[in-house]
């Protein structure tokens, strides 16, 4: 059995390499450890590598972070007509994994394009377009955060952002743990922005919101007809859709028993089959699984497949609750203060000494999901251009119930209807705005208002 280096060096005439490097703009080899065996002149300019440094032998990450080849490696599937930026200018790239006789892989070959790419550009198009409508539907969900966005420098967050960045460079099943409202799904972004599949789609789920009926449907795909009111044409998994990118799964420990067994294959495998089919379809995900729940307790408990705990837990991550970070609630607020007021096209407001320090000293049970909506609920309720403890629900400030309030349903209604109004002073009459402040629907604010009248 031949390896590729072997291969390569027996090509003293380099006949082999020169065909190569005469299809393309560059070219590249690595072995089936991921560490380069050669590159063409041409790819050695494109990516800037000085004459006297000698990259053979190094890992290919070591010059050119975002290349894909490892994964093509270890799929053994080829990436065609790939876009990737290099060094500022935008490259077509091909990548075909090298296999021996025995069909086993022995390493990888990249072709870079970056001339006359013209011809391709109606392919480009439709992708974006493609691109923007899974989007627009809510399929495919953009990763809008980098770990640059993580607020903070508490030590906890500190330790935090290291794992994360560590865990980015790693081709490897995750598992987020935290109690909700941590950013669990704000972190499985920043991760996969920060790893060699950020070209490719972030794809999330979660099993919690899903009836367990459409579960399976949902995440690995239908047949054509697979059961009465499929869709006749099929329908496309979210395990599909992030082929190439990564799989985030919200709320895993909900996930049904009888689907765990077909995840594991996905994990182990990298295969899927869709309800219906009796055909395997071959996938390359990165799994991000998060829970807010005690895993090892309900594998005791026979809720949770003992051997899919174990693949999700190659690397579980902690994520500190907001009682363990306090001092980054001043640089967290601030940051959030700015976004609800551009969002909701407030004045500016800050908050009051004693305001920060409550918020400081509370105890926080819902984490930084509590912390934001306790800042949109005081820039409803302040009347000046401070943000008080009493405007953000200080529990021995809260209003009083009016004296004439007979039942719990009428004062919840007066303060509902206090609450709107100020809404609607804040956003100087602007019922539409007042809405969004409030996080409900301009629909649903008249009829509040109406029913209280």
């Amino acid at each position: 059995m031949h390896s590729l280096r072997e291969l390569i060096e027996q090509d003293s005439n380099h006949n082999l390499l020169d065909l190569l490097s005469s299809l393309c703009q560059g070219s590249i080899a690595v072995d089936d450890q991921g560490c380069v065996l050669w590159l063409s002149e041409a790819y050695r300019k494109l990516i800037d590598i000085p004459e006297h440094s000698d990259p053979v032998g190094q890992p290919v990450e070591n010059i050119l972070p975002t290349t894909q080849l490892p994964r093509v490696v270890k799929s053994g599937k080829p990436s065609f007509v790939d876009l990737m930026q290099i060094n500022n200018r935008w490259c077509v790239v091909t990548r075909l994994p090298i296999k021996n006789p025995e069909n086993q892989v022995i390493g990888a070959i990249g072709f870079v394009f970056y001339d006359d790419l013209d011809s391709l550009q109606p392919l480009f198009d439709k992708f974006a377009r493609l691109r923007r409508k899974f989007e627009d539907e809510k399929i495919i969900r953009p990763s809008r955060y980098a770990l640059d966005d993580m607020i903070g420098n508490a030590v906890p967050t500190q330790l935090l952002r290291r794992q994360a960045l560590r865990a980015a460079q790693l081709d490897t099943t995750l598992l987020l743990l935290g109690e909700t409202g941590t950013g669990k799904e704000l972190l499985a972004q920043g991760i996969h922005h920060a790893s060699t599949r950020r070209s490719g789609p972030f794809v999330g789920i979660n099993m919690g919101a899903l009836p367990e009926s459409l579960a399976e449907a949902e995440l690995f795909g239908t047949a054509p007809g697979a059961f009465t009111g499929a869709d006749r044409k099929g329908r496309t998994g979210k395990v599909q859709l992030a082929d190439g990118g990564t799989l985030f799964l919200d709320e895993i420990a909900e996930m049904p028993l009888a689907m765990q067994a077909k995840l594991l294959r996905v994990l182990q495998e990298r295969e899927v089959e869709a309800l219906g089919s009796n055909r395997l379809e071959k996938v390359d995900v990165r799994v991000i699984a998060a829970t807010a729940k005690d895993l090892r307790q309900q594998v005791e408990r026979g809720e949770f497949r003992e051997d899919l705990y174990y693949r999700l837990n190659v690397l579980p991550i902690n994520l500190p609750p907001l009682r363990q970070r306090l001092d980054d609630i001043p640089a967290l607020a601030e940051h959030m203060l700015a976004q609800i007021q551009r969002q909701s096209q407030l004045p500016e407001l800050t908050l009051s000494k004693r305001a920060l320090q409550w918020l400081q000293n509370y105890h926080w049970p819902g984490n930084i999901r509590e912390l934001r909506n306790r800042l949109e609920r005081g820039c409803v309720m302040a009347e000046g251009d401070l943000i008080e403890a009493q405007d953000l629900g200080a529990s021995d400030e809260l209003p009083a119930v009016p004296a004439n309030s007979g039942d719990l349903k009428s004062s919840r209604q007066q303060l509902e209807r206090q609450a709107i109004e100020q809404a609607i002073q804040r956003c100087h009459g602007n019922k539409t705005a007042a809405a969004k402040l409030l996080g409900i629907s301009r629909a649903s604010l008249y009829q509040r208002l109406s029913r209280s009248e």
